[in-house]
């Protein structure tokens, strides 16, 4: 099969032939028709993710079809070879204290396809306990508003819906517009609330006021602007970003008992950060972090995309193709190289 494959940290990744993953007893192997790039993957690819072993191939944002599945699969799980589907990017174990209790986001003995092993940027892709973790996808469901679905809109959906605990009336700041960010603003700005996009990006900022949040210039001084505008700090925010400075900015833009939510992620030397603890004790602030949704937890967000609460493809700044994406992962990591947006891939 393709695959774009690297086999060193931040050496270029190259297009290559590869043997296609062979199908684990309980899992299965999906064959690859759409998959998002992700700033996750460009984290993996400098080196900032531990569990990666090299050489290899990233993707963790992925639609598409069962192709074969494992031989201990049930036949009464109903699942069948050419069915549609997609996956969390965490594939919980589902014997472990936290999936026992529900909680497969952060399953102890977790599966990541593209950072755990072999990844989506290919056309063929494992999904371990398939049956726990494989989501059916709604025949008017496209396979690219589908990949979008994946580590970005479903971690802005849990982290604003069931972290955040967004209420009516509030106010939401959302610190960086990219594709988690505006996944955010969409799904706040849907629920009725006033929200403010935070961005140094004119291209950013323009794409969330076009979503309907009201645009706050980033950088220094960010979290007074949210105040002032607010009138007194927000009762939710969001670092979609991650880094220090946004999350510090995010932590100081709440008024009273507000609540932070960090879901860009710290890592490298940004995974410890200054805090304004004096402002947490102060406010009673909570400061929450949100990692990505379990299956089980997909229905109502596939349900609101049907009826058309929000619209993911919205957010789909471009499709490009798998030899595309060496040139494309790499523009990650330079100012404005990753675009506004999210970039999908075709295969």
């Amino acid at each position: 099969m393709r695959a774009v494959m690297y086999r060193d940290f931040g050496q270029s990744p190259e297009l290559v032939e590869v043997e296609p993953p062979e199908c684990p007893p309980r899992g299965a192997v999906v064959r690859v028709r759409a998959t998002g790039l992700c700033r996750s993957d460009w984290h993996g690819w400098m080196g900032h993710d531990d569990v990666i072993a090299l050489p290899h191939v990233p993707g963790h944002e992925f639609a598409g079809e069962i192709a074969e599945l494992g031989g201990e699969i049930d036949e009464a799980s109903g699942w069948r070879v050419g069915d549609r589907v997609t996956a969390p990017f965490i594939c919980a174990c589902g014997r472990c204290d936290e999936c026992r209790s529900g909680n497969e986001q952060v399953c102890r003995q977790q599966r990541q396809p593209g950072f755990t092993h072999w990844g989506s940027f290919a056309e063929y892709v494992v999904v371990d306990e398939a049956e726990l973790n494989l989501i059916r996808l709604p025949d008017s469901l496209g396979f690219v508003e589908a990949a979008s679905l994946g580590c970005r809109f479903a971690t802005a959906y849990r982290a604003i819906i069931a972290r955040g605990r967004l209420q009516p009336g509030e106010q939401v700041a959302v610190h960086g517009c990219g594709g988690v960010g505006l996944s955010a603003i969409m799904i706040a700005v849907a629920a009725g609330v006033r929200v403010y996009g935070v961005d140094v990006s004119e291209a950013a900022l323009a794409a969330a006021t076009e979503l309907g949040a009201v645009p706050i210039q980033g950088g220094e001084g960010a979290a007074e602007r949210i105040r002032e505008a607010s009138g007194g700090g927000v009762h939710l925010s969001v670092d979609a970003f991650g880094s220090p400075e946004t999350a510090f900015a995010s932590v100081r833009s709440l008024r009273t008992r507000g609540r932070h939510v960090q879901i860009g992620l710290m890592l490298a030397d940004h995974a410890v950060a200054a805090m304004p603890m004096d402002a947490v004790i102060a406010g009673e602030l909570e400061i929450l972090g949100s990692h990505g949704m379990a299956a089980h937890e997909y229905p109502d967000l596939l349900g609101a995309v049907a009826s058309e609460a929000f619209r993911p493809i919205e957010l789909v700044g471009r499709t490009i193709g798998l030899d595309d994406v060496p040139e494309a992962l790499a523009a990650m990591g330079r100012a404005g190289g990753a675009g506004s947006g999210m970039t999908v891939v075709e295969l």
